[in-house]
């Protein structure tokens, strides 16, 4: 069964743009980003859309579908009524280069100013981990990159002067990865807070609300990574003991 769905997408570049009417068919079992593709092949040959799998695992066709940040590719059509106008517009915390397609450039500035993993002094096969541990990291690790986190937070979708000095979501998902990993000799609290802006954070758990891979980022990394960081700082016991070399990393706080 087919019907015709009334959409409504922006048009536009970085200077400016505008929301375009347009009636497109859809089919049984179509993804809005479906619908996207048809409108290029019948109606707006130069539209631009960022997408690669479309498949739920590359995070490329992020976009707010009815100002919701969704990726295209995992919106089902099905959860529209058939005479609903479907508004589809580029996220809006990253400048918009096309239509679309915004400039996430940002978020990969950022993965860089992250110190890699250090293993220390152990070697290949020596070490050995707990299965909590490595759950920890799985769950870390799902995440496909598709910053809809980053674009949801207020930090920096409001406020352009933060970017500078925080990492957004995703990125301190990935410092308080490598803190709490057993395996990770370096001590990465003081850069959460002082270098990526840990502190902005006022948890409201909107990232870990949008994330289409389900990772609890507030719970389960950014609340333990501010425990880590407030325990280092202000605990009068666990501060000398640091001086001393007595505290050691993860020996003051829980890894979650």
């Amino acid at each position: 069964m087919s019907y015709e769905a009334k959409f409504r997408v922006w048009r536009g570049d970085e200077g400016e743009g505008e929301l375009k009417d347009y009636a497109v068919e859809v089919n049984e079992g179509e993804v809005v980003l479906d619908i996207i593709h048809r409108l290029q092949a019948t109606q707006a040959p130069d539209l631009a859309v960022r997408w690669n799998c479309k498949a739920g695992k590359c995070g490329s066709c992020s976009a707010e579908v009815n100002g919701m940040p969704r990726l295209l590719c995992m919106t089902r059509m099905s959860t529209f009524e058939p005479d609903e106008t479907i508004t589809v517009t580029p996220v809006r915390t990253f400048p918009v280069i096309r239509d679309l397609v915004t400039d996430v450039s940002f978020n990969y500035q950022k993965a860089r100013e992250i110190p890699s993993f250090d293993p220390g002094d152990v070697k290949p096969g020596e070490f050995r981990m707990q299965q909590v541990d490595v759950e920890r990291s799985q769950e870390f690790r799902k995440c496909i990159e598709c910053f809809l986190c980053n674009n949801v937070c207020h930090v920096i979708r409001d406020h352009e002067e933060n970017k500078p000095g925080f990492a957004g979501p995703r990125f301190l998902m990935r410092i308080a990865e490598l803190e709490m990993h057993p395996a990770d000799a370096s001590d990465r609290r003081q850069i959460a807070q002082d270098d990526h802006g840990l502190g902005f954070c006022n948890i409201t758990k909107c990232c870990t609300e949008v994330c289409p891979e389900h990772i609890k980022i507030t719970d389960n990394a950014l609340i333990p990574m501010k425990e880590r960081v407030v325990g280092r700082r202000y605990d009068p016991v666990v501060w000398l003991g640091s001086k001393l070399g007595i505290v050691k990393k993860g020996q003051d706080t829980p890894s979650a």
